[in-house]
């Protein structure tokens, strides 16, 4: 159980921040960007869904994903160092990227195929998704990094998932534009 008493502890104040299996690593560290991408990501989900009330389906998955997103966090926020655990670390597993699979192919489903790539317009929740979902692709590029690094490990589920993530919301953003019906389509070279 996670109980927050004192919200400011002043042990940042040198630009260091704590992992959740304790070691201090700077505010700037990839690890920290990265999981800092995720909660970023997480907030924007939660202010699209000030727009999805009306589709309960739409917003108890966001809802869940919000859930998910924490779990990637605390994941992110606690390294693996080959060490023992002192306690089971929480992880992102195959069920959860399973789960987002599921709903991209349910809500796909209800949507005519592309004919060109879709502007990030139409709808206010199908705006505020597009945004969530860019968050979420710099999120991906930030943990894809981050697994790059020697020495650092980010599980293939944790990538997974974040790069799932995208995809949904991309979805998403078409389902609340009326399902498709509401798109704003690219049209290269309009403009020429």
């Amino acid at each position: 159980m996670v109980k927050l008493n004192k919200i400011y502890t002043r042990t940042g104040d040198n630009g260091t921040t704590g992992l959740v299996s304790g070691p201090r690593r700077l505010k700037s560290d990839l690890r920290v960007d990265a999981y800092g991408a995720v909660d970023e990501t997480n907030a924007f989900v939660g202010l699209a869904r000030q727009h999805t009330a009306g589709n309960v389906d739409l917003d108890a998955a966001l809802m869940r994903i919000q859930n998910d997103l924490f779990d990637l966090g605390a994941d992110l926020a606690t390294p693996d160092t080959g060490e023992p655990p002192q306690y089971e670390p929480l992880r992102i597993v195959a069920a959860q990227v399973t789960w987002l699979e599921t709903e991209i192919d349910r809500l796909n489903t209800e949507l005519d195929p592309l004919r060109s790539f879709v502007l990030p317009a139409g709808s206010p929740a199908s705006a505020a998704l597009h945004v969530a979902r860019t968050v979420a692709r710099r999120a991906e590029r930030q943990v894809v990094a981050l697994a790059q690094i020697e020495g650092e490990v980010v599980s293939t589920e944790a990538i997974a998932y974040i790069n799932r993530l995208s995809d949904f919301l991309f979805v998403a953003a078409r389902f609340a534009n009326d399902k498709g019906q509401a798109d704003v389509l690219w049209i290269p070279g309009k403009n020429r």
